[in-house]
């Protein structure tokens, strides 16, 4: 096996959907976001664990990620968050993938699809924007939808859904734009009630209002990050504690290479694209095999030495540009690092990390949602426990 891998800690992916459940009120479902193959850590091994630790439902972003699921045998409810092509709507119906819906067009073909396929009552939920300005129909229109998808006679009102832009900020008018968000969505609900349309399983909260917000699961939750150990934007583990809400949550991934050579390098000796590191002193180069490609993005070390590699539990700085498929540490003079050693890039604790994708996001100004998802498909997954 290449030397470059990223090992996924499944008891830790159990740890965290046990404490996510232990947050959700009592009567909610519990809807774990799989898509982008689980954010970097492989999407059928992590819905297995999640079906085991009694998820009720899965999310997706785009139909093959769905089919991935199927072909292993997961049959439970599984939505596609994004839209599909009309080429894929034969598809999705067939293998019984819940779509959202918003506007007439797609509602109708969903329609034609069921009655191509013999589809009755086939489930469908109504997307409403309430302010993230993507997807899904304004809140005064819900009602209106709603009746379209019953009039149709093969497709059902399975459920209403909302997205919130800013649930991870603390800031004040983020809050009260949340809340606002939260406002024109039972709006909507309400109105379709009114009709005599039961709407559905009603869901909005995502990670930071799953952990944060109690009051807006309604009945479903949909945690995303989170279940893979990380914290949504401000609202961070010393944010939890200040509160005297413990929550621990611990990152499923560790991103893991070797030490494949160590270098003797003099005074004046130059290192990688553009010469722009040359040492100062007489030192030991490691050279590691995991560049761009893999997802440790030449962005990282933006900053001289600011990402350190843990080889043994000490942390040595990479230097030069990383290259698109392997970097250098410099191990200096007196270190006992031997060629073949682990060099732990980023993971939870027990995994020899020093840092988390976390610390690399904040370093870097991104999320460490960008940083697992960006590990690449030539990484190997390696699943432990």
């Amino acid at each position: 096996m290449r030397p470059t891998i990223a090992r996924i800690y499944l008891e830790n992916l159990r740890h965290n959907l046990k404490v996510i459940r232990s947050k959700i009120q009592k009567g909610a479902k519990m809807c774990v976001a799989i898509k982008a193959d689980a954010y970097g850590h492989g999407a059928v091994q992590c819905a297995k664990v999640a079906l085991e630790c009694g998820v009720d439902y899965f999310a997706v972003s785009i139909i093959n990620e769905g089919l991935q699921l199927r072909e292993a045998g997961i049959k439970c409810p599984i939505l596609v968050l994004s839209l599909c092509s009309p080429d894929e709507m034969d598809l999705l119906v067939e293998h019984d993938l819940t779509p959202l819906v918003f506007d007439e067009e797609y509602i109708t073909g969903i329609a034609v699809s069921c009655l191509r396929l013999g589809k009755k009552e086939f489930p469908v939920h109504l997307a409403v924007d309430t302010g993230m300005g993507r997807i899904g129909c304004l809140p005064e229109e819900a009602a209106f939808y709603a009746k379209m998808i019953e009039d149709t006679k093969v497709l059902k009102l399975g459920g209403m859904c909302t997205h919130f832009s800013v649930a991870d900020s603390l800031d004040a008018d983020d809050i009260e734009y949340s809340k606002t968000q939260f406002e024109r969505f039972l709006f909507a609900t309400e109105q379709v009630k009114k009709l005599g349309i039961d709407p559905g399983i009603r869901h909005c909260a995502n990670s930071a209002l799953t952990l944060n917000n109690p009051e807006m699961h309604l009945d479903m939750c949909r945690p995303g990050i989170i279940c893979y150990g990380y914290y949504p934007g401000d609202l961070t583990k010393d944010y939890f504690n200040k509160k005297n809400d413990e929550i621990d949550l611990k990152p499923v991934m560790a991103l893991v290479s070797k030490v494949v050579a160590i270098r003797k390098f003099g005074v004046g000796h130059s290192i990688s694209y553009g010469r722009t590191w040359t040492s100062s002193r007489e030192t030991d180069i490691g050279v590691i095999p995991i560049g761009y490609d893999d997802g440790l993005f030449r962005r990282f070390n933006q900053h001289e030495g600011s990402l350190k590699v843990a080889v043994a539990g000490k942390p040595y700085p990479v230097r030069g540009r990383i290259c698109m498929d392997q970097c250098m540490i410099d191990l200096g003079k007196e270190s006992d690092v031997q060629r073949w050693d682990d060099a732990v890039i980023f993971g939870p604790e027990n995994s020899g990390a020093l840092q988390s994708a976390e610390d690399i996001a904040r370093a870097t100004n991104t999320i460490s949602y960008e940083i697992t998802c960006g590990i690449s498909k030539r990484v190997p997954r390696v699943y432990i426990g």
